[in-house]
C-alpha cells in the first residue's frame, strides 16, 4: 500500500476512534439523564439516520433507494442489534461508570468470536480462546464490583450493547454484499421509531431540554461521522490491526471523564481499572496473534 495512502487510512480510523470517545463524555453532560434515557435516544437515533442518508444520497444519488431495498433479512438483524446496541450504551452509561461501561464495551470482538463458532462454524485459534478466557476474568471483576455498589444492571446493559454490536458485525459477515451504511441508516430510524413509541405508550413527549438534544445530536454526529470514517480506513488494516487501533476509544472515554478540565473528574475504582486493563491485554493478545498470523500467510505466499 503507498505510504500516503496508508498514512490517510491510519489517521481516518484513528480518528474515528478519537470521535466515538467523545460519546461517554456528551452523555455526563446531560441535565437529569436518568429521566429523559428515551429522549436522548429518539434525537440521536434521528441525526444517525440523518447523516448517513445524506451521505448515502451524495454517494449513491438515483442508487439510494436500491441500497435500503438490498438490505436483506441478515441487515434487518444486523440493524436491530445496532439498535440494541445504541440503547443499551445509553442506559450502562447512565446506571455506572464510563470506565465499566466501556471496558465492557471493549469485550465486543470475544463476543462476536463466540458468536461466530455458533452461526458461522468458525474455527478459533488456542491464542483467541486464551483471549477470550483473559476477557472473561476481566468482566467479572467488573461485575463483581456492580454487585457491591447495586449498579448490576448497568454492567448488564453494557455487556448487552457489546452483544448487540457484535451482533451486528455476524450480520455483516453473512452476507458481505450487504449495503453496510444502509444497515446502519435503518437502525438510526428503527431507533428513533422505537422510542417514540416507548414515549407515547407511557404518555411521555419527546421533548427535554434544549441543553440534552444539542448534546444528543452532537452524540449522533458523532456516531455517524465516526462509521463513515472508520469504513474508509477499515479495508486498508488487518482485524489485527483494527483491534489495536480501536482501543483509543475505550482509553480516551476513560480518560475524557477523569479529567478535571472537562469538568467531570469521574475517578474509575481500583476493580475497574484492573478489570479493565485485563480486557485490554485480551485484545492486544489476540490481537498480536492475528497479526502474527497475516504476516506468516503473506511470507509463504510471497516464497510461492
Amino acid at each position: 500500500m503507498p505510504t500516503k495512502e496508508y498514512s490517510k487510512a491510519l489517521c481516518a480510523v484513528l480518528f474515528a476512534g478519537t470521535l466515538w470517545s467523545f460519546g461517554a463524555l456528551t452523555v455526563r453532560y446531560m441535565i437529569d439523564p436518568h429521566d429523559y434515557r428515551w429522549q436522548y435516544l429518539f434525537f440521536r437515533g434521528l441525526t444517525v439516520a440523518g447523516i448517513l442518508c445524506i451521505y448515502l444520497l451524495r454517494r449513491e444519488r438515483s442508487q439510494f433507494i436500491q441500497n435500503f431495498k438490498r438490505i436483506g433479512l441478515s441487515g434487518c438483524i444486523g440493524a436491530i442489534g445496532l439498535v440494541c446496541a445504541f440503547i443499551f450504551f445509553i442506559w450502562s452509561i447512565t446506571l455506572t461508570t464510563v470506565a465499566n461501561t466501556l471496558f465492557l464495551f471493549a469485550c465486543t470482538p470475544f463476543i462476536a468470536a463466540f458468536m461466530g463458532i455458533i452461526i458461522l462454524k468458525e474455527r478459533l485459534r488456542p491464542t483467541t480462546w486464551a483471549a477470550m478466557t483473559m476477557a472473561l476474568l476481566g468482566i467479572s471483576v467488573m461485575v463483581i464490583e456492580g454487585f457491591e455498589l447495586g449498579s448490576v444492571l448497568g454492567a448488564v446493559t453494557g455487556f448487552g450493547s457489546a452483544c448487540g454490536f457484535a451482533a451486528f458485525s455476524i450480520s455483516l459477515r453473512l452476507r458481505k454484499e450487504a449495503p453496510q451504511f444502509a444497515n446502519i441508516a435503518l437502525a438510526g430510524m428503527l431507533c428513533a421509531v422505537l422510542t417514540f413509541c416507548i414515549l407515547y405508550l407511557q404518555g411521555n413527549s419527546v421533548l427535554m431540554p434544549i441543553r440534552n438534544i444539542l448534546l444528543s445530536m452532537i452524540h449522533g454526529s458523532l456516531v455517524g461521522v465516526g462509521l463513515i470514517l472508520f469504513s474508509f480506513g477499515a479495508k486498508h488494516f488487518t482485524a489485527a490491526e483494527l483491534n489495536l487501533l480501536t482501543l483509543i476509544e475505550v482509553v480516551g472515554g476513560v480518560v475524557w471523564v477523569y479529567l478535571p478540565i472537562f469538568g467531570i473528574h469521574e475517578v474509575p475504582s481500583i476493580q475497574t481499572v484492573i478489570g479493565g486493563c485485563i480486557v485490554c491485554a485480551a485484545i492486544l493478545l489476540n490481537s498480536l496473534g492475528d497479526k502474527r498470523q497475516y504476516l506468516s500467510s503473506r511470507l509463504r505466499l510471497f516464497k510461492t
